[in-house]
């Protein structure tokens, strides 16, 4: 018989809901946004919400489902389920406890993990990192989000915080992180930091589109911001390829449709950068599951705690 799961992915705006299989098929997908509830919304309850709506309308019932997988921004303590004092950018949202309410609510199992761990679990199970066992996932976004596996099994520490590359200092007394730290990888690393760059410079880059048609035509002051900001990705990744010696690196988040301007000149300096004995052989792709990454992951992620017997 065929397990199905629900699958979610909570980010800054919005829920992101599905159906998966136990082959990692998405059978349906929601997305549900919660800003414009005001800044008192509890997100949690919008999950809880969510589900049943998604059942309701779909005339399914809860018992034929197996668990309840749920991807995260924040600092995610996987084994207690909950988030911790820094729930990233997500309001009211540290300190929820999310796989106890689900069990409450629901009666079936749950598992919280961290985006960015759900991101890289989801690309070894369907994506792009499928058939790897060391992988290292980079995503760049408004931060700058990571999971590393490592030897097939998902690198998670002692409570399930590892990963967090993007609040590793890569500059000594340099820029103040959401965080509370100084000189994090991610204010210098996410395309937020690109375009702090970007639109002080000029207006307009503060739009995506409209500064990488500028590269493309060969302005002169937007490549050299872009290689710039490549520079500051590729010293980070290459760090952690000394750390981890992964076989493949995955760059994710909406930039990484940009093969050209992006994904070949940063696979370029990473592999300049890098000790030779580390390059050799190390692939450089981007991910390839797009806003199904997470809710996959997190399925993939309660499939690995459930004692499914399966290779991963």
């Amino acid at each position: 018989m065929v397990r199905k799961y629900i699958g979610a992915d909570i980010g800054g705006t919005s829920i992101k809901l599905g159906i998966v299989d136990d082959s990692g098929s998405v059978l349906l997908r929601r997305e549900k946004a919660y800003r414009d509830r005001g800044p008192d919304v509890n997100v949690l309850e919008v999950l809880i919400e969510c589900i049943h709506e998604m059942l309701t309308d779909n005339g399914m019932d809860i018992s034929s489902f197996s668990g309840i997988g749920v991807s995260a921004a924040g600092c995610i303590n996987s084994v207690k389920g909950s988030v911790a004092v820094n729930g990233g950018n997500i309001p009211n949202w540290s300190h929820s406890e999310v796989c106890g309410e689900l069990r409450r609510e629901f009666g079936i199992p749950a598992t919280l993990a961290n985006d960015g761990n759900c991101a890289v679990m989801g690309e070894l199970w369907t994506g792009a990192a499928k058939g790897f066992s060391d992988v290292l996932g980079v995503t760049l976004g408004t931060g700058v989000g990571g999971g590393v596996i490592t030897g097939g099994r998902l690198l998670e520490g002692s409570r399930g915080y590892a990963g967090e590359i993007g609040h590793f200092p890569t500059h000594a007394g340099g820029d103040s992180c959401v965080c509370g730290l100084k000189g994090c990888f991610e204010r210098y690393a996410s395309t937020s930091a690109l375009t702090r760059r970007t639109s002080a410079e000029r207006s307009e880059w503060d739009n995506g589109r409209i500064f990488f048609k500028a590269v493309e035509a060969g302005d002169e002051t937007a490549v050299s911001l872009l290689n710039s900001w490549i520079d500051e990705i590729a010293y980070g990744i290459s760090g952690f390829v000394h750390v981890f010696d992964p076989q493949i690196i995955l760059i994710g988040g909406g930039v990484s449709v940009q093969e050209e301007l992006l994904i070949k000149p940063l696979r370029e300096r990473v592999l300049s950068l890098v000790m030779p004995d580390f390059a050799e052989g190390l692939e450089f792709r981007p991910a390839t599951l797009g806003n199904d990454a997470g809710m996959v992951g997190a399925v993939y992620y309660f499939k690995s705690k459930e004692n499914i017997s399966e290779d991963m």
